[in-house]
């Protein structure tokens, strides 16, 4: 499966289409929570007018919906009724639920599943551990750039250097607005992790919360598997001991999925 990294740059005659695909993907990086008109002009870099002309036309289709108590903006109908036609190649989440189920019982923490799309990942699938305290941070369907959450940062983290820092200049802007991170430092995360074989970070988007992520396959990531938890447990050596069972873990799902293909 071979990815593209999108341009950074609008392409002539395709900016229309690009930003109500960005006004769409800035609606869904909150989830179920909504978003107001200022947040998604913030995120999108768009006028405040313009913005809400768009919106209102991407309601009127039925593509978004804005609730009328707290005009929040949430993904419409329509996307849901295209989104049962469309039937990926291969179903990789309802693939790895078993093994994310098998490692969530291992660790007692929250497993993630993550899938590269172009310059984001997105959530695909998750698995509760038992530990009490847990580490919530994303829900099914939640994107963001690629290096804010372990999961995108893994896979960052097994891309040729070359594309990766593709990705990171392209996302540079978007980084502060969803994190605590900057490009320098999700350079300086990416080198980390090469050098000890997973990914880790702590507290990027919420305070007290810590991930490990570990890229599937490794020779053309597509996806990561990630073990988020509170900081306090993942330490140092218990960072490694989670890190280790998830490589185990990845070359296994790499191997099935090849079989699959």
């Amino acid at each position: 499966m071979t990815q593209h990294t999108p341009s950074a740059e609008p392409r002539h005659g395709t900016q229309s289409i690009e930003r109500v695909v960005g006004l769409l993907r800035a609606v869904a990086s909150r989830g179920r929570g909504g978003m107001r008109l200022g947040d998604v002009a913030t995120a999108t870099g768009l006028p405040t007018s313009t913005c809400f002309r768009m919106l209102q036309r991407l309601e009127v289709e039925g593509l978004l919906e804005r609730h009328p108590v707290t005009r929040k903006y949430f993904l419409g109908p329509l996307l849901h009724e295209l989104g049962m036609l469309a039937y990926p190649r291969l179903q990789l989440a309802a693939h790895c639920e078993p093994v994310l189920a098998e490692i969530a019982d291992e660790t007692q923490d929250t497993v993630y599943l993550s899938e590269r799309r172009g310059l984001e990942a997105v959530c695909t699938a998750r698995a509760l551990g038992d530990y009490p305290i847990k580490a919530l941070t994303l829900d099914v369907g939640i994107r963001r750039p690629l290096g804010v959450g372990a999961g995108g940062l893994a896979i960052l983290c097994q891309l040729p250097p070359d594309e990766a820092q593709d990705v990171i200049d392209a996302n540079a802007s978007r980084y502060a607005k969803l994190s605590s991170l900057d490009a320098a430092q999700v350079r300086a995360a990416v080198e980390e992790g090469r050098a000890r074989g997973y990914a880790f970070l702590d507290s990027p988007v919420f305070a007290g919360t810590a991930a490990v992520g570990v890229a599937l396959p490794a020779a053309h990531p597509v996806a990561a598997i990630s073990v988020a938890a509170v900081s306090a447990r993942l330490d140092g050596d218990r960072r490694a001991e989670v890190g280790a069972a998830l490589q185990r873990h990845a070359q296994r799902l790499a191997r099935m999925l090849a079989a699959l293909r």
